[in-house]
C-alpha cells in the first residue's frame, strides 16, 4: 500500500461535510499545519472537531471557526479563543468539553477498541449530567464514552514512507493516541525518510495507523503565550 501523498490537498480527499475529525497537538504545539490551512480554503463545513482546544483567533482550528466550518468542538480548553466564546454563547456553536484526562483516556480508548470506561473525574459537576454513575471502592464513578472518528489529522517531527511515526516532546500528547483513533489518519511531517531509516526503538506511532503520510511545509510553529524572563 501506498500511503505517501503529494500534499494536503490529496490528502484531505474524502473529507467532507458533516464528518468527524480529530485535530493533534497540544495548544498550538504540534498541531497539523498544513491539513488546517488547506481545510480553511474548502467549502467543506458541519465538522465536529476533536481537539485538546481549538486553536487561537487567528491561528489553528480558529481558521475553521472564524470560517463557520465546525459545528460541534468536543475539547478540554478553550480559553485563548475569544471567536469560540463568541459562537458558543451565542448558541452558534455546539460544544462538549471534557477534563483533560477524560478527553485523553476516551480518544485512546475509542483507538484500542474500548467502548466505555467508568471515570471519578467529574462525578457531582455539570460533566457528569446524564451520565451513568457507579461506585467503585467507595469512590463514585461517571460511564465516558469512547471516541474515535472519520478521519485524523496528526502531526510528527519525523516520519517514513510506511507511515511510522516519531513525535517530538510536548506534540505527542494527542497525537500519538488520535493516529490510532480514526478511521482513516493522516499524518504531515516535517521530515518524510524511506522506510527502514527509523530506528524500532524510539517509534511512537506504527504504520499500521497511518493511510496518508506527506511533508509538510512552511511551519510556523507559533507560541500562545511568550513568556521571558528579565535578568536583572
Amino acid at each position: 500500500m501506498n500511503k505517501v501523498v503529494k500534499n494536503a490537498e490529496e490528502a484531505i480527499k474524502g473529507m467532507s461535510d458533516n464528518m468527524t475529525v480529530m485535530f493533534g497537538g497540544f495548544g498550538l504545539c504540534g498541531i497539523p499545519e498544513n491539513v488546517i490551512r488547506v481545510l480553511a480554503q474548502t467549502q467543506i463545513k458541519g465538522l465536529v472537531c476533536i481537539s485538546n482546544n481549538c486553536g487561537v483567533d487567528d491561528f489553528g482550528l480558529g481558521f475553521l471557526l472564524k470560517n463557520k466550518q465546525i459545528r460541534k468542538m468536543v475539547a478540554s480548553y478553550v480559553g485563548e479563543n475569544a471567536e469560540f466564546e463568541r459562537q458558543m454563547l451565542s448558541g452558534e456553536l455546539e460544544v462538549e468539553l471534557n477534563p483533560q484526562g477524560t478527553l485523553a483516556e476516551r480518544i485512546r480508548a475509542g483507538g484500542a477498541g474500548i467502548p466505555a470506561f467508568f471515570v471519578p473525574a467529574g462525578y457531582g459537576t455539570e460533566v457528569a449530567i446524564g451520565k451513568e454513575e457507579r461506585e467503585f471502592n467507595g469512590k463514585m464513578h461517571i460511564l465516558e464514552h469512547a471516541l474515535t472518528a472519520d478521519f485524523a489529522v496528526v502531526k510528527a517531527w519525523k516520519g517514513d514512507t510506511n507511515g511510522n511515526l516519531i513525535y517530538k516532546y510536548t506534540a505527542s500528547n494527542f497525537n500519538n493516541m488520535m493516529a490510532m483513533a480514526g478511521k482513516i489518519t493522516i499524518a504531515e511531517v516535517e521530515e518524510l525518510v524511506p522506510a527502514g531509516q527509523l530506528d524500532p526503538n524510539f517509534i511512537h506511532t506504527p504504520g499500521i495507523f497511518v493511510q496518508r503520510i506527506f511533508q509538510g511545509v512552511n511551519y510556523e510553529k507559533r507560541i500562545e503565550q511568550v513568556t521571558t524572563s528579565n535578568p536583572k
